[in-house]
Formats: C-alpha cells, structure tokens, sequence
C-alpha cells in the first residue's frame, strides 16, 4: 500500500456535485493499492497512520497523533498513486490492484482505522471525486507498507 496523508484542518469530497464525505481537523489519506497487498499491509498502514506523531503539542513540536487530539480521517481511494512515469508522456498503471481486489482491501483498511478509534469518513471507490482541504502546515507525508 502507498498513502499519501494529509494534515489537514478541514476536508471534503463530493461526487456529481454532492458532499459524500467531510472531516473537520485531522488526516485526509489518498491510499492506492498494489497487486501483493494484503490484509497484513492494510493492519501495517492503519496503526502506523493512527500512531502518527505529526500534530503539535503544546510546545510546538510534531508530538501528538491524530487518535491524541481526537481528529477524524478522510479516506480517498487513488490507483493513480502507482501510476509509473518513467517512460513515455503517458503514465502506466499496471502496478495497481484491479478494483476486484483493492475495493476489498480498501474497505477493510477504513473498518482498521475505525478499530483504532476514529471516526472515518470516506470518498466513493472508483468514482470521480472532488477533493478539497486545507492543508495544515503543510505537513504531507508518505506511507509504504512494504
């Protein structure tokens, strides 16, 4: 798995027009699938984000997570995360799972970070979505699982 988190201090996503998930402060998680991604990947990904120490404490360093100070995640499917630019104008996008197998996965990551404590709002699979937030900090980090 590849997650893309955002530290954010508000966030939503709409499709057709219409909201379909929002956080107020907390994480939004563009989270791509690969083909040999598993259940172990996705229990990696969801303990590491929840334990993440990238929130201020109250002397100004990065030493609080998003379960600490009570921030909720927007979760956001993106395939497009292995996307693979290094030949050609046009990006390949073989390393990502088939929705088949990473709409399951997906799934089951959102159920891991509500099984660590927080509330999770979500995006539509596959759907075109709109993805708007503010970006607190910045603070955008990387996650691999392998």
């Amino acid at each position: 798995m590849r997650i893309v988190v955002q530290r954010s201090k508000q966030a939503h996503v709409t499709v057709d027009g219409a909201a379909v998930g929002a956080i107020e402060h907390g994480l939004v998680l563009l989270v791509g699938i690969t083909h040999d991604d598993t259940e172990q990947d996705a229990r990696y990904a969801a303990e590491k984000i929840a334990g993440l120490r990238i929130f201020e404490d109250d002397s100004g360093k990065m030493n609080r997570s998003v379960t600490e100070t009570g921030g909720q995640i927007l979760s956001v499917s993106q395939f497009t995360l292995y996307g693979d630019c290094r030949k050609g104008k046009r990006p390949n996008f073989m390393a990502a799972a088939r929705p088949e197998q990473a709409k399951p996965l997906y799934e089951r990551f959102n159920e891991l970070l509500q099984e660590q404590g927080l509330k999770v709002a979500t995006g539509i699979f596959g759907a075109m979505m709109d993805v708007s937030l503010v970006n607190d900090g910045p603070v955008t980090l990387i996650i691999e699982s392998r």
